[in-house]
């Protein structure tokens, strides 16, 4: 499971299609995710808070994610994860990111400082204590800013089912191009009821982690708030599956098609 685990979250809540309209989020939202490996081992948690912050003088959003992993797991494979976004609320383009992991002995603490007038991102690894800059693409986003910036654009009267999606995110130290398909809607059974959802398959690269490039499928929800519902993955060995747990803080109403039994 090294690197899945809010990798997974992030692909989670990923849907995408371009068109300004009214903001789904704000300050004050919370999701968190409950993760179980190859079907009944709990493997972990993660979550992902929205709050209000100040870089160099201007209001932006400062999102955090968190993941970790419990029970049974974490006592032969340890994570703790720690995403960071630092964006500008309304164009929400980031300055600022920060990523601090250990998965199972493998650390990394990275942070990245982006500008967009110059279309660099400079990259201050803390754990070998160097600096390197990067040429990006235009409107490039970080591994968080990525969801909430195409999620205030998503278009959901214009998806077809077989459309694919394409971004740019800086990650790390290189550039990622990420495709993402429309399989179209279904209703699915969560912790709060039944709820429509707008259905997608991501595409991976297959190897040592992901046993295909469409071992992805995920769900979130057709409303006004996209809210993130559910993902499977096919890895190499067993499989993952993270759902939504808990929310607080949404900014519309969350459409359920019926309650839970």
């Amino acid at each position: 499971m090294k690197k899945t685990l809010f990798i997974l979250i992030v692909l989670l809540i990923m849907p995408l299609s371009y068109a300004q309209q009214e903001s789904s989020f704000g300050a004050g939202e919370w999701f968190k995710f409950k993760m179980s490996y190859s079907g009944f081992l709990k493997a972990g948690n993660a979550t992902l808070t929205v709050k209000d912050a100040k870089v160099d003088g201007k209001e932006v959003y400062h999102v955090v994610g968190k993941g970790w992993t419990t029970g049974m797991i974490k006592w032969f494979f340890r994570v703790e994860d720690l995403y960071e976004s630092y964006f500008d609320k309304e164009a929400i383009k980031p300055y600022k990111f920060i990523r601090k992991i250990d998965e199972g002995g493998h650390i990394k603490d990275i942070e990245i400082n982006f500008n967009h007038d110059q279309n660099k991102a400079h990259v201050f690894n803390k754990k070998h204590n160097t600096k390197r800059v990067f040429d990006t693409p235009v409107n490039v986003q970080d591994m968080v800013s990525t969801y909430y910036y195409l999620r205030d654009n998503i278009d959901i009267k214009s998806l077809k089912v077989g459309q694919e999606i394409r971004t740019d995110m800086f990650f790390d130290e290189e550039n990622y191009g990420f495709k993402l398909k429309y399989l179209g809607e279904e209703v699915i059974e969560t912790d709060f009821g039944n709820v429509l959802a707008l259905k997608f398959r991501p595409y991976v690269m297959a190897g040592r982690v992901f046993k295909e490039e469409e071992s992805l499928t995920l769900w979130v929800s057709k409303d006004k708030n996209k809210v993130p519902l559910r993902i499977k993955a096919d890895l190499a060995v067993g499989s993952l599956r993270a759902d939504l747990e808990a929310y607080k803080g949404l900014k519309h109403s969350f459409k359920i098609i019926a309650g839970k039994n």
